[in-house]
């Protein structure tokens, strides 16, 4: 029997690893392996069988001896991590099918669906769909607010940390910030499921879950949220959620003094395009005023000053 003969054979595919591994027990073939493997996920450059086989003879075979890398084999060794970022490269170029939108501060985006829903992304939200199997399964994840316009099809459904919303061809606003959940209804119908408790709602109707409690909602008569024309709109909505949103149209920190009750109830409306307007349109109905300080502004009680 002629080991240099029969490790070539295995080299090249004609004796399997068990066979060979059968053969000379007390040999250790796993850097061999590991060349081999790595050799035939290239054509260019090929691997040299005989010289492999030489620096492979050249090395202590036995298991409870310390292992000795060769030079060539490290080289192996760089080509298969070479191989290893190619590959991820590859899987997210080819087969990651996940699609994304996002927007940041005091910004918006619109853009079409593959089924040609529109969507309009409001401010620091970001949206995300499965583009390969989006005919079969027409689900999102949304952080944030959006609104869609959606065309008529399969089961349309909207998953956010906060609940789920599932329709078939309508128009509708989904808002989910921290501790604030608002789904309101333009035309159509939506499903909309929180805690296990599903409600329909028709056009002019509306769900609001604040710090996990379902609050009361008026009716509206809006044909579309207030955000689409610059604005944002609030009907007995608690002022911690009001400076949240000024907050993300402006860029601004805003912090509260003490005396002041950030779960009062605010009615009314703020423009995206002048920060001071927007300030004295929430803070005045409050008999509250504000000092800016570059990007931080203070609320306080100016009745108590």
């Amino acid at each position: 029997m002629n080991k240099d003969n029969d490790i070539l054979k295995w080299f090249n595919g004609e004796i399997s690893t068990e066979e060979i591994k059968t053969m000379y027990p007390n040999e250790d073939f796993s850097q061999l392996e590991k060349a081999s493997f790595y050799s035939k996920q290239f054509e260019v450059p090929r691997i040299d069988a005989q010289k492999a086989l030489a620096d492979f003879k050249t090395r202590s075979f036995k298991k409870d001896e310390p292992k000795v890398i060769p030079l060539n084999y490290k080289t192996f060794l760089r080509v298969a991590a070479v191989l290893v970022v190619m590959l991820t490269s590859s899987y997210f170029l080819f087969f990651n099918a996940t699609k994304s939108y996002s927007t940041d501060i005091a910004e918006t985006t619109t853009f079409n669906l593959p089924d040609d829903s529109e969507v309009i992304l409001n401010a620091k939200s970001q949206l995300s769909f499965n583009k390969k199997d989006w005919k079969q399964d027409r689900t999102l994840t949304l952080d944030g607010e959006a609104f869609f316009k959606v065309t008529k099809g399969e089961k349309f459904t909207v998953n956010t940390d906060a609940g789920s919303i599932q329709v078939l061809g309508t128009q509708f606003n989904v808002k989910e910030r921290v501790n604030y959940f608002e789904v309101k209804c333009y035309e159509g119908s939506v499903s909309v499921s929180y805690n296990s408790t599903a409600s329909v709602l028709k056009p002019g109707k509306s769900i609001r879950v604040v710090n996990g409690e379902v609050s009361s909602v008026e009716d509206f008569t809006a044909q579309n949220p207030a955000w689409l024309n610059k604005e944002s709109s609030f009907t007995n909505v608690p002022l911690w959620q009001v400076i949240d949103e000024l907050q993300l149209q402006y860029d601004i920190k805003i912090t509260v003094a003490k005396d002041v009750n950030t779960s009062e109830l605010f009615s009314g409306s703020f423009t995206h395009s002048n920060k001071n307007v927007a300030l004295q349109a929430v803070t005045i109905p409050l008999k509250l005023s504000y000092k800016i300080n570059g990007n931080n502004v203070e609320f306080y009680n100016y009745e108590a000053n």
